[in-house]
């Protein structure tokens, strides 16, 4: 690899970077505009909620779910690994959710999160995520919330 393509790699894997930590922000701030705004359009998402995939991020339903809160929803990421060739990028790590519930009580849970993501126009958009949760595998079924990395 050359010089000059380790740097491209090096400035398009900061790139990727800020767009996650702009959605942590973003998350914070309960802002679904910002959330929804580095996803493509047709973007296939396996999220943690039903059902089972989306295409594309439906700006109603993240709203609906910001509006389950209090306050605001602190997003973290951690330990994301980032591979880049070309206009293509893959991400892996785990992202963890802070926040009061206007149910009752604090939720504060880790999850996996994979993202797959294409430059497009000079920018970098998701276009696949997948989220999810271990389960106990002890029969109850139950999700393993309480895993930190």
């Amino acid at each position: 690899m050359t010089k000059a393509e380790a740097n491209k790699i090096s400035t398009d894997e900061a790139a990727i970077r800020a767009l996650i930590e702009s959605g942590n922000q973003a998350h914070h701030r309960r802002d679904a505009a910002a959330i929804a705004a580095p996803y493509a359009k047709d973007a296939r998402i396996f999220d943690l909620a039903p059902p089972l995939s989306h295409h594309g991020l439906d700006r109603k339903e993240l709203e609906a779910w910001l509006d389950t809160w209090v306050g605001p929803v602190d997003r973290d990421s951690r330990d994301f690994d980032i591979a880049i060739s070309g206009d293509l990028a893959f991400g892996h790590g785990f992202y963890r959710i802070s926040a009061e519930s206007k149910a009752g009580g604090h939720a504060v849970f880790w999850f996996r999160a994979t993202l797959c993501l294409q430059r497009s126009a000079g920018e970098w958009r998701i276009v696949h995520e997948h989220t999810s949760v271990p389960f106990r595998m002890d029969g109850s079924f139950l999700a393993a919330t309480d895993l930190e990395p």
